[in-house]
């Protein structure tokens, strides 16, 4: 019986088209070289999100024409992070990286980096 149920659950999965997730993560993620600079805001960003409620959050502004807004990014020194931000001068592959107080912001100062970034 265990035998005849096993083949059911198999044949039902590869009837219904599952798909190999590695094989997604890499069709979803994509590598680019970005200038990174970084700034302490504790208001709302682009997309509402309230810092002051959170201000330990990890967050980037972005060009929404080279990362959408939402999308997961993985940066170097960083961590992973939200791009849920835009700003005037963020034109084209540069981010902006949020720190809670101006010392942190100014320490970090001005990189070139490879990010990955995880398409929504």
């Amino acid at each position: 019986m265990k035998k005849i149920l096993m083949t059911i659950a198999v044949a039902i999965l590869i009837i219904s088209g599952i798909s190999n997730p590695a094989a997604e993560a890499k069709t979803k993620t994509k590598t680019m070289h970005v200038s990174a600079t970084a700034y302490n805001e504790m208001g709302r960003t682009a997309t509402g999100y309230n810092y002051k409620k959170h201000p330990n959050a990890k967050s980037i502004a972005v060009d929404p024409r080279y990362i959408p807004l939402g999308s997961k990014v993985k940066i170097p020194g960083y961590g992973t992070a939200i791009a849920r931000d835009t700003g005037g001068a963020i034109k084209g592959k540069i981010i902006d990286v949020h720190f809670k107080s101006r010392h942190q912001a100014l320490k970090w100062g001005r990189k070139h980096l490879k990010i990955k970034v995880y398409r929504n």
